[in-house]
């Protein structure tokens, strides 16, 4: 039974708490909320921090010998109290981890009843202590400062079983190739008293694997494995086809299905080495983009947004999402399964938190395993972002960086030994600590120019094995939150506070004070994102495998109205990068090293020109072309020859003397293979 719809909900208080949990009491002039959602999207609540007290009435058969009744709560912004017909159940805590509690004898008293469920998600205002493990749901840099996510936010249901319930069933690939593929399972059983089941695993419709187990009254962990022959594989959409297994579980007593679980997965083996990923053992450079919440109203949102997104990241080139410091509903999952999309797959923790967030972190790490470990899609876990912000502290021990992330990378790690986990994001080499992990590189957005990323890649070629964060700002075309009519006398505070600016940062790379209108400003920010993410990402290429991995920029969307690094806005309207970004992520690309923005006559110029290609074959008879136009002057180069595949070559040097000829000059590269064709061009100026 599925309770969603209208509830009755009001502010709770001690009074409330006292009164209103209990069948008897009138809720009548309570405020009408919809489960699922957000109380948030409620007028009554618009302005509300919690905590909101949830009612429903509701009528369930009374159950026969042998049948046991749950409630079972699939997701809850952040922290409850439950109660039904005033007995109280327990205290739920964890957004995205289903919660069940048995009410067998409280059902079997009468078929009507009332749940009441207060709900609380106190606003986390001390960014390095905090207590809620929300994270991008509740992070201002993400959503913006006013948002609060609380809510019955996934749907209630009522659930009945046999004397035997399945808790929680984890599906593991642990390894595949084309000979077999291995599985591995755990499940927890809740029995109504000591007996012997028998657990019955089916895959593809065909039973895989059947065993019998005795049973303690309670709950009961068991565990077990099996091979399957001759697999189809399951790739990325870059280097194969998706297919996808149903695996069902089913525990038996006395002959008769107590009770089954059923998900479904993807048999595929995943590695890294040194940050370079590869998939059934092949190679895969990944090329990745942060995605943050798909909006505000997660509860409401169309499964089909959320699966735009994941279309959306495919259309740009992109091989692998991040789903940073937020897990999200099924429906994305499920879509990146079907696409072949990977997924770095953040816990929702970002920035500093309480002490007292240990346990519950740590508890979340296995109920978020338990919940997505079956996608073939999750390459890979990662328990905290950015645990520090400030250099010196990333540099000395703290108690996130060096307790907190240590236990829950080792709770990801002893519940799914079948992908890598990273401990912390954005953490740089330290004592003792050499190795550091993924790199957080803003050169031209608050270090250095947007150039330096080259120099600093041959200087410290560790920090570029995977960088999972770089870009700049832009102000997206659809910008109805700004008043343009006021120019320049913006509203830059509320910008600030409201919508993102980094206002600082712009003030430095794209000064609003040059230019006469905000049409202009709003191009220019445009211009230099996709010129920042287009060059670096080039850059990052040209270092494939030589150390770099891969790299995941940020980001993709936004969920609100935003001035953010996204390439796409709140309502996935591109911008000038989104562009450059696909042109840039091509399965091959040709590249050169880049002119200098000034040139002067009688410069010498040597230029580098590379070939980088992700496709998986050789390509053979490859010709490039390079030709340098200024004025009415041209000069031509060409070459011909093999590109290794999923390789980066290094095809020839453009040489020339920077000719007598004010005005621009550009450099325009072209690679034919048959029907591919590549381009890419660079623009300077020559001047005294």
């Amino acid at each position: 039974m599925d309770l969603s719809g209208a509830w009755r909900a009001c502010s709770a208080d001690d009074e409330v708490r006292r009164t209103g949990v209990g069948f008897d009491f009138d809720d009548s002039a309570w405020a009408e909320v919809a489960v699922p959602g957000h109380w948030r999207t409620t007028p009554a609540f618009a302005e509300h921090d919690g905590p909101v007290l949830h009612r429903v009435r509701f009528q369930h058969p009374l159950p026969t010998d042998g049948q046991r009744v749950f409630v079972t709560l699939h997701g809850i912004f952040y922290q409850a109290d439950v109660w039904l017909d005033g007995a109280y159940l327990g205290d739920p805590e964890g957004y995205f981890a289903p919660h069940s509690f048995d009410i067998t004898g409280l059902a079997r008293l009468a078929p009507d009843h009332v749940l009441a469920v207060e709900v609380a998600c106190a606003p986390q205002r001390d960014d390095g202590s905090k207590r809620n493990l929300t994270g991008a749901f509740q992070d201002p840099r993400r959503v913006g400062p006013d948002w609060n996510p609380g809510g019955i936010w996934r749907p209630v249901t009522i659930d009945l079983t046999g004397p035997v319930r399945i808790d929680r069933c984890r599906v593991l690939c642990r390894d595949a190739n084309a000979t077999r593929a291995h599985l591995r399972l755990t499940a927890r059983l809740d029995s109504d008293q000591a007996r012997s089941v028998r657990i019955r695993t089916v895959v593809g419709g065909v039973v895989a694997a059947e065993q019998d187990h005795s049973l303690a009254r309670g709950a009961n962990d068991i565990a077990w494995n099996f091979d399957l022959a001759k697999p189809e594989l399951w790739w990325p959409w870059s280097m194969g086809d998706q297919p996808l297994t149903d695996v069902r579980v089913e525990v038996l007593v006395d002959g008769t299905v107590s009770h089954r679980h059923e998900v479904r997965t993807g048999l595929r083996e995943i590695a890294f080495d040194d940050w370079v990923c590869s998939v059934n053992g092949e190679r895969l450079y990944t090329k990745g983009a942060q995605v943050g919440p798909t909006c505000l109203d997660l509860a409401h949102a169309p499964a089909e947004a959320l699966r735009r997104d994941v279309e959306l990241a495919r259309e740009a080139g992109l091989d692998l999402i991040r789903l940073t410091s937020h897990i999200s509903r099924p429906e994305l999952y499920a879509a990146a399964d079907e696409l072949g999309m990977l997924i770095w797959q953040d816990l929702p923790l970002v920035h500093g938190y309480a002490r007292s967030v240990r346990r519950q972190a740590v508890q979340q790490a296995r109920d978020a395993v338990d919940l997505l470990g079956h996608h073939p899609s999750i390459a890979v876990w990662c328990a905290h972002d950015t645990p520090e912000t400030s250099i010196r502290r990333q540099q000395l021990p703290t108690w996130n960086k060096t307790i907190l992330d240590r236990w829950v990378k080792r709770s990801l790690e002893q519940a799914d030994e079948s992908r890598p986990v990273i401990a912390a994001s954005g953490v740089p080499p330290h004592l003792p600590q050499l190795e550091g992990s993924d790199s957080h590189l803003w050169f031209g957005w608050g270090r250095g120019g947007e150039r330096d990323l080259a120099t600093f890649a041959a200087t410290v070629p560790r920090m570029v094995r995977f960088v999972s964060e770089f870009g700049a700002q832009s102000v997206p075309d659809a910008a109805p939150f700004i008043a343009a009519d006021t120019w320049p006398a913006l509203d830059w505070d509320a910008l600030a506070e409201h919508h993102g600016l980094q206002r600082e940062l712009m003030e430095r790379y794209v000064p609003p004070g040059e230019h006469t209108t905000f049409d202009s400003w709003r191009a220019a920010t445009q211009r230099y994102q996709a010129s920042l993410l287009r060059h670096q990402i080039e850059t990052l290429r040209r270092l494939k495998y030589r150390p770099s991995g891969g790299f995941c920029l940020a980001s993709l969307a936004d969920a609100a109205p935003m001035i953010s690094t996204s390439i796409l806005d709140h309502e996935r309207g591109p911008k000038l990068a989104f562009s450059a970004v696909t042109d840039a992520c091509r399965r091959v690309i040709v590249v050169a090293d880049r002119m200098d923005d000034q040139l002067s006559p009688g410069d010498a110029v040597a230029l580098d020109v590379h070939v980088v290609s992700d496709a998986h074959v050789p390509l053979q008879d490859v010709v490039l072309s390079a030709s340098l136009r200024w004025g009415t002057g041209s000069h031509e180069w060409r070459w011909v020859g093999d590109v290794p595949a999923d390789d980066c070559v290094r095809v020839g040097i453009v040489r020339f003397v920077v000719p007598d000829a004010l005005g621009s000059i550009r450099l325009d590269l072209v690679l034919e293979h048959g029907d591919e064709v590549a381009t890419n061009r660079y623009d300077a100026v020559v001047n005294r």
